[in-house]
């Protein structure tokens, strides 16, 4: 149902199906790169990197002045960002917490054994 709910939003095409499908058949970070470089002009990618980067502020606490002077971002993306892990469809909160738990366990990894 969370995926009729994300669709729902986005107009039903069956292009837009073919692009989120294609995504999910990337397998490395550097196919990821290489798609979404061809995918994207440099602008917008930089948009993306720097919205998830509020995102990730955002969450993990920081106040709207700190993330403005840390990314750069105007005070309307930071507020956009914000509304959209607050009201949003979920997409923040999925992948925030997918990238916490996958640091977390790169870092215990890392960690010598005793």
């Amino acid at each position: 149902m969370a995926v009729h709910a994300a669709k729902c939003k986005i107009a039903k095409k069956e292009k837009n199906d073919r692009l989120y499908k294609a995504i999910l058949t990337l397998e490395t970070e550097e196919e990821c790169y290489n798609f979404f470089q061809d995918l994207c002009t440099i602008p917008e990618l930089r948009s993306m990197e720097q919205r998830y980067e509020v995102a990730t502020l955002l969450n993990n606490g920081l106040i709207y002045n700190d993330i403005l002077e840390r990314t750069g971002a105007s005070s309307a993306t930071i507020s956009r960002v914000n509304r959209s892990l607050i009201y949003g469809a979920g997409g923040y909160e999925s992948v925030l917490g997918k990238m916490k738990e996958l640091e977390e366990k790169e870092k215990a990894e890392k960690e010598p054994k005793e």
